[in-house]
């Protein structure tokens, strides 16, 4: 319902009142019910057409685009995704598609509205570009999706004008629900708390929030926080999501990590329908069986990436390094110590430094002795060049006196 009011217009959310900013062309109460269609859904990160069509035919409820995940050495400064790829998203999906913007960054979150995304995410998650200023979001027609880890924090982002709280957690995606469970929990608890205050305490405990006291009393009359709140971090499993639900979430934001398995659309479809049935143990256990290899993979996917990246870096080091004009002197020379050298190396670059240290210490000891044991066969005596001009000139006096 719509009423007039003296600083804009009123909107019931649950029975209660959310009060407008007085931005008649950009109305506040738009945004929030906008939002409130995405309640008791799961949004989808994807980085590529494919994957937003895995995300949509599995039943994410919206689609959140971002660049491809890269590497800490080569990630840089994150950015907005490409438009071109936020335009191949829109052209394939029905579903609603969101898109991050740096915080602060007015420009980016111009750029994204006038792509017609349906919603934008100033997102704390990549780079920050003005680290003293967030983004108004009450001159821009798109609703806005905030983060948040405690709840001044999300009231804050309210007042600026976010329609959407994101309570961050893990941002390593290794799959870790822990830190997002933490501050899901201190939100919810901030708002218990408030509930049983007396109307005098809410003066003091806005102060402690560091939060507008009018949305810190709004979220008292309501019993929640004024917005729709979804989790996100960690998420990867229907356990994580409907977990997220019991503690009083109104959705989830999955990553992208749920396509590195062997089947994502399963994995994602386990999710979506854990978020929808979050209280239903038979739907729990049901989503959540067959899942074991895809988070193996993913697993191991995780725990081998470290080590592979610093073995190419080894590999094109050590690559430059070899000397081959050397290698195959020593290969026409001593076959054995060849062969020392070469099973050194192979040791070092593929098992460990001791066990090759090992192989060339060994190997030299062993050529020593083998050479001790038969000298005859393993030194060579060196002739010195005059010594073929001397038997020339012996033999030539022989042959004088022969003559004379």
């Amino acid at each position: 319902k719509m009423a007039d009011h003296d600083q804009g217009a009123v909107t019931l959310y649950s029975g209660t009142a959310i009060t407008d900013a007085a931005k008649k062309n950009h109305p506040f109460s738009v945004k929030v019910g906008l939002a409130q269609v995405l309640r008791g859904g799961a949004v989808v990160e994807v980085s590529s057409v494919n994957q937003a069509k895995i995300a949509e035919s599995a039943g994410a409820c919206a689609v959140l685009i971002s660049d491809p995940p890269r590497s800490p050495a080569t990630a840089g400064v994150q950015r907005m995704p490409d438009p071109a790829l936020v335009k191949e998203v829109k052209r394939a999906v029905s579903v609603p598609v969101m898109a991050r913007a740096r915080v602060g960054h007015f420009v980016e979150a111009q750029i994204l509205e006038h792509l017609a995304v349906d919603y934008i995410d100033e997102s704390e998650i990549i780079s920050v570009a003005d680290e003293g200023n967030f983004i108004n979001k009450h001159n821009f027609r798109s609703p806005f999706i905030c983060g948040c880890r405690d709840t001044g924090e999300a009231l804050r982002r309210i007042r600026e004008g976010a329609a959407m709280i994101r309570i961050q957690g893990d941002v390593t995606r290794t799959g870790n629900v822990a830190e997002t469970v933490r501050n899901v929990r201190r939100v919810m608890g901030d708002v218990r708390v408030l509930n049983n205050m007396d109307d005098d305490e809410v003066f003091a405990f806005a102060k402690k929030l560091s939060a507008p006291y009018d949305l810190v009393a709004q979220t008292k009359q309501m019993g929640r926080v004024p917005v729709v709140q979804f989790a996100s971090g960690g998420i990867t499993t229907p356990a994580d999501a409907a977990l997220m639900m019991q503690l009083g979430c109104d959705g989830v934001f999955v990553g992208c990590e749920v396509f590195e398995g062997t089947d994502p659309f399963k994995r994602v479809r386990s999710i979506v329908q854990a978020v929808q049935h979050y209280n239903d143990p038979h739907v729990l256990a049901e989503m959540s069986s067959g899942l074991e290899s895809a988070m193996e993979s993913l697993s191991l996917l995780f725990y081998y990436t470290p080590n592979l990246i610093l073995a190419a870096i080894i590999l094109t080091a050590v690559i430059g390094l070899i000397d081959y004009q050397a290698a195959y002197k020593l290969w026409k020379v001593d076959k054995f110590e060849f062969f020392t050298c070469m099973c050194s190396f192979f040791g070092v670059l593929l098992v460990s430094v001791p066990l090759g240290l090992a192989i060339a210490v060994s190997g030299s000891f062993s050529s020593q002795d083998l050479v001790a044991c038969n000298p005859a066969k393993h030194c060579r005596i060196w002739k010195h060049p005059m010594d073929s001009d001397i038997s020339v000139l012996e033999d030539t006096e022989k042959l004088i006196s022969m003559r004379g």
